[in-house]
């Protein structure tokens, strides 16, 4: 049986420099996100989405060395949502365009979710691609992206990410 590989485990002193927002507002829009870390040591990834100048979206996104996946099948995400639709997203590579991406809906409640890294679809700018689902050895670029087509606020908080 493989072990668990720990991604990213939210503490108080966690090191958050390489999560980074990336909003709407590269393209124009208004929308606003923000990472912290949060007095009881989480990561919260909050905002407001603005639909103004075709906007709609924000998201954190997470930069690493290579992490091998080789033996691993799944990321699992111990997180606690709004009640919300939210994107898990990863990329192989930090300068790829496309991310593969996966829909989760959360309880307001803390949970552990299991994502099957080949159920991972690859999109671009909101288009899923015509190539195969996610099948590469490293990940180098982890991230959450929130955009439900709706100007409202959100909020999530990761405890931790790891590999199975």
């Amino acid at each position: 049986m493989t072990q668990n590989v720990l991604v990213f485990n939210f503490n108080k002193k966690s090191d958050i420099r390489n999560w980074m927002i990336v909003d709407d507002r590269v393209m124009g829009g208004k929308s606003s996100g923000n990472f912290e870390l949060t007095d009881e040591g989480y990561g919260k990834f909050r905002g407001e989405i603005s639909l103004e100048n075709n906007g709609g979206f924000s998201s954190v996104r997470y930069f690493t060395s290579p992490i091998a996946i080789v033996n691993h099948s799944e990321i699992i995400l111990r997180i606690k949502g709004d009640g919300k639709r939210y994107q898990f997203r990863i990329k192989e590579t930090t300068s790829q365009r496309h991310s593969y991406v996966t829909y989760f809906q959360t309880s307001g409640k803390w949970e552990t979710l299991r994502i099957e890294l080949k159920d991972l679809i690859p999109k671009f700018r909101g288009r899923q691609l015509d190539i195969p689902n996610f099948s590469s050895d490293f990940v180098s670029e982890i991230g959450f992206l929130f955009g439900n087509k709706k100007v409202e606020p959100f909020q999530l908080l990761v405890d931790k990410i790891e590999l199975r």
